[in-house]
This record gives structure tokens, sequence and C-alpha cells, in this order.
């Protein structure tokens, strides 16, 4: 049996029998998808308000897939300030004599989330203006700002390839990552190599394919790293439709020491600089001095690129930046700030599981309750505007932007995403059709829970429909 319903529910906890209710759109929604409405969790409340007019399960623990980089985003923004900045820097122990630097050159990483293949090259050639052109003894990467064990890339979903698995690194250097082009064309394929990398030959055996290019291309493309005694060769094999056309392939193949030596290498190689010795793992000696160093963007901006294309990778460095007090970063230490922040705003989760913040986990845990009352208390807090910025504009860019296009919602809300295999996710901010504004969460979890767009979409259309001074009107399941 189903009652209209139009009572308001107290935030914070306090939900009544008749908040347990969804809109008919949404309830629709879900039963087309197979979803039961047991396997939802939705919270809807205006801003300005201490009631909400939709809590449903809001208490129930789930996972939010990468709604969880919400509570990390929101952390770093209040921690550390929008303007705190990552620095990367090359050491010597030595002046260069004659271009020639007598020892090793150490490049040290503080965990800079998109320290990319240009700021390598930028670092490099602020070294050979400053004289330097053969580097005698070796290049030392130094790791140590991050104390934190390695992952098993292909654990999460045995694609260890691929860029988005790979693990927290102080020296991340372009996210470890080798952009490839794959080209259908004149009855064969080629395979482009755009990021440089000595060392690395390309073995591509690949064979066109006629029939549609689908959205699982990237499976039909088989890559296995070969270890050789000059350096490594990466074979492509399988099928690529001459359909596809064009296509970048960003890869992740190489362990962390061989990626950023190879790439060093090259980018050296072309600003005319030689190396004497090798690339190797090792710190950075208390009296080397700092040669060059490259500061990254501000983290307002790391946290736009982490929330509006739900980059796993940066959002895991943020997470150990909340961990940063002088002392080696590691995941325990950025719980226990994370949960110590919670609690000094008043915000105490009991469900909450981090696992490393980015929501690229089997572990991490949350409630609608919870997620909720981080909108409301990030909607008054001093970083509310990077916060809601950095979010996907629903119909216009990020995750959202092609959902809702053209529709009473497109352009009137921010909404983070989440999306894993059993698990489908949404929240943020939306406005209604005279302007007021609402903290909206929506999580599933359920086998089905790739089909429960709809549902979500259902519900941010509802919210923008909704006119000034209208009634709750509310579903109760019984």
């Amino acid at each position: 049996m189903r009652r209209w319903l139009a009572a308001p529910v107290l935030a914070g906890g306090m939900f009544s029998a008749q908040a347990d209710g969804l809109p008919p759109e949404v309830l629709k929604a879900l039963k087309a998808a197979q979803i039961p409405a047991s396997q939802v969790a939705v919270v809807v409340q205006p801003v300005d308000s201490r009631f909400s007019l939709v809590a449903h399960n809001a208490r129930q623990a789930m996972n939010p897939a990468s709604v969880m980089k919400l509570v990390t985003t929101y952390a770093a923004l209040d921690l550390l300030g929008p303007a705190w900045t990552w620095k990367t820097g090359a050491y010597t122990e030595a002046d260069p004599v004659a271009g020639k630097l007598g020892g090793n050159l150490y490049l040290k990483g503080s965990g800079d989330p998109k320290f990319a293949l240009e700021h390598l090259g930028a670092l490099l050639r602020q070294l050979r203006v400053r004289g330097v052109e053969h580097i005698v003894g070796d290049v030392v990467l130094d790791r140590s700002a991050f104390n934190v064990p390695a992952i098993d890339p292909g654990a999460f979903d045995d694609k260890p390839m691929r860029p988005y698995n790979v693990g927290p690194d102080a020296l991340l250097v372009n996210f470890r990552a080798l952009r490839f082009t794959l080209v259908g064309e004149n009855g064969k394929v080629r395979v482009l190599q755009e990021t440089p990398a000595d060392g690395l030959t390309v073995d591509n055996r690949l064979q066109l394919a006629a029939g549609s290019c689908g959205s699982d291309w990237k499976d039909l493309v088989a890559v296995r790293l070969v270890p050789e005694n000059s350096g490594s060769r990466l074979e492509f094999s399988g099928s690529y439709s001459a359909q596809c056309g064009e296509k970048p392939l960003n890869l992740a193949p190489l362990p962390a020491d061989v990626q950023v030596g190879g790439l060093f290498r090259a980018l050296w190689k072309e600003l005319g600089g030689s190396l004497g010795g090798q690339v190797r793992a090792g710190s950075t000696p208390p009296a080397a001095r700092p040669a060059a160093v490259h500061e990254s963007p501000p983290l307002a901006d790391a946290v736009r690129d982490i929330n509006k294309f739900s980059n796993n990778v940066m959002a895991r460095q943020l997470f150990l930046a909340l961990g940063n007090d002088g002392a080696p970063a590691s995941v325990d230490r950025a719980r226990q700030r994370l949960t110590e922040w919670l609690a000094g705003r008043g915000l105490k989760f009991p469900e909450l599981v981090v696992d490393n913040g980015s929501g690229l986990s089997r572990q991490e845990r949350i409630s609608a309750d919870s997620l909720n009352r981080l909108l409301l208390d990030a909607w008054k807090s001093p970083v509310m505007p990077e916060l809601v910025s950095s979010l996907p504009i629903v119909g216009i860019d990020g995750t959202m932007k092609k959902r809702l296009k053209e529709s009473a919602a497109s352009g009137r809300a921010h909404i983070k995403t989440g999306t894993l295999d059993g698990v489908k996710t949404a929240a943020g901010y939306a406005l209604d059709a005279q302007g007021r504004r609402y903290a909206v969460t929506f999580l599933i979890n359920h086998p089905k829970a790739q089909a429960g767009g709809p549902a979500i979409d259902a519900l941010l259309l509802w919210v923008a429909q909704r006119q000034a001074g209208e009634r709750p009107t509310l579903l109760e399941n019984e």
C-alpha cells in the first residue's frame, strides 16, 4: 500500500516513519530497473532548512563509490586551504662546473597529484639553464614523503595497466601513464606512442577487424609487458575495429622507477643533457640543496579535477596530504586527521569506513544521512564556493555532461557521481524552479545498480520542477 505524505522531517538523524518515502517518478524508475527500494538511500533537504523533504533509508551504511571524494575534497579544502600547493624539487650536493654536475641529482616529490610530463620537462629545463649539462652520478628518485605499502594494481578489477589503478606515490609523474593512439587505416592498425619512454619498444601485433566499434573496444586490445636485456617490450595483440578510427589509449604498464627513468632520460636527451649513471630509488641527503623547484597549481584546481572528472589517483594523493604534518604521510595518519576534523565540526559518522578516500574501494561506507549533513555543513563553510564549483554541472560538464541535457535540471545542479560494479551514486546541490537550493544524496547498492541512472535523474528532475511553497509529496511503501 502507498500513502501520500506531507510531513517534513527533522535533519541530523531525527527521521520519522513518514519520511521513509520516495517521489513517484523515482519509484517508477527503480521498478523499471528492477532495483528494490530497500537497496536505495535518498536524502533531499533545503540548505536553509532544518527539515528534509525525503529521507529514505538515510541511516543505512552503503558503499558510496566516488561520492566519497566529497568527504576527501571538503576536508582538504578546509584543513589545507584552497591555496595549498605541492613542491617537487631537484636537489644537488654541489654546483655544476663547466656544465658537469659532479655528484648525483635527487628528484624529491611531495605527493603532487598532477605532476605531469610538461612539468617534469620544465623542471629539467630549469637545470639546463642553470648550467647543468652532464650528470656524472645517478638520478635518485626520492619518494620518502609517503609511507605507504605497494599495492597490487590488478587486485581491484584485474586490469593492472589501467591508470586509475595506480597506487599513491610521493613522486607520481604523469599519473605513471603512457599515452598511445590507435589508428585503423589501410588494412592495418598503427600504434603511435605519444609519451616518451627511453628503453621501451612497441611490438604491434594488433589485427584490424570488421564490424562496429563498441564501447568495449579497449577490452579487445591485449597488452603485455615483456622484460628484455636492454629495456622492455610492450606487446599489443588482439583486434581493433576499422570503424573505431583514431582512439587514445592510456596505459600504466611500467613500475614507477622504470617509468620515471625512461621519461627522464628521454626528456633530458631532448634538452641536450647527458647522464653518466643510472636512475634509481633512494633518499635525498640532508645537506643537498634545491637546484630547481616546480610548484603545483593551488589545491582548489586539483579538487576541481578530482570532482569534475572523478580522478581516483589524484583523490588518493590528496587523501594522503591530510596526513602530511611533518612526518611521512600514511593512510592511518590521514584517516586519523579526517576523523578528528569531522568531530571538530560536530559531524559524527559512526558508520563511516574510509579505505583510500577516492571511492575506488569495496570497503568504504557512509550513510546518506552523513553525506547530507556533510553537504549542509559545507554550504555554510568559507570554502563552499571552491567545493561547489568543483562538482560536475548537470548537462554541462564533467561526469554529468551527457545527463539531463535540455531538461529542467540542466545547468541547475552541481552533482558528484559514483560508479562501481553494483554501485551507482550521486550527491551534491540542486536548485528548484524558484531558485531554492537543496542538498541531494542518492545511493544505490544492488547488482543491477548500473541501471539506476534514470532513477537518480528522476530525483534531480523532481527537485528542479518543484515550485515555491509546494508541500512535500512523499511516498511510503508498506
